[in-house]
């Protein structure tokens, strides 16, 4: 169960302290897009994105939306907000990770996962390495694969029983 503990647990996006993962190194966020970054039904930034992504591109960060949403869902996104991404990205399995390491050139340990679901994003960051960040989901309502929340919601509950995850209970 270890696996699908986050390293951090935050509100939202909007609520991590973007410095102190500066601080600890962290030079490349995974930001995933749907739930996390804009409701499934949103097909391109908001305002509010736009200024959180400028933020951390003043910051230094390498930003890639990492994803396993498909490239037309990703396109706008990448192009408004002028950053790379990774459709299709398969999560949580391994090889988009490694592959992102290798061509950037990083070391897991200066790289973050950002995500709202334990079995893609918490899971596929912790088997590769990488500092994992789970936020709350935007929302529960879209395209969203009901197996997969089903599934995230049996985990939640069994992190919770276990002692190893307390929901709304904030931490970096």
């Amino acid at each position: 169960m270890e696996y699908f503990v986050p390293d951090i647990y935050q509100k939202s996006i909007y609520t991590i302290d973007y410095k102190k993962l500066k601080k600890d190194g962290i030079k490349c966020l995974l930001i995933d897009l749907d739930n996390t970054l804009v409701p499934v039904e949103v097909r391109k930034p908001t305002l509010k994105n736009k200024r959180l992504i400028n933020q951390l591109k003043e910051m230094g960060f390498k930003v890639i939306l990492f994803s396993n949403s498909n490239r037309k869902r990703l396109i706008p996104f990448k192009e408004e907000l002028e950053v790379d991404c990774s459709y299709f990205s398969c999560k949580p399995l391994r090889f988009k990770y490694v592959k992102i390491i290798k061509s950037l050139n990083f070391d897991e340990s200066e790289i973050a996962c950002i995500g709202d679901q334990f079995i893609t994003d918490i899971l596929g960051g912790n088997r590769i390495g990488i500092k994992t960040i789970l936020v709350n989901p935007i929302s529960r309502r879209g395209k969203a694969n009901m197996f997969s929340l089903w599934l995230n919601g049996i985990i939640q509950k069994r992190l919770v029983k276990k002692r190893l995850f307390t929901v709304g209970k904030y931490y970096d």
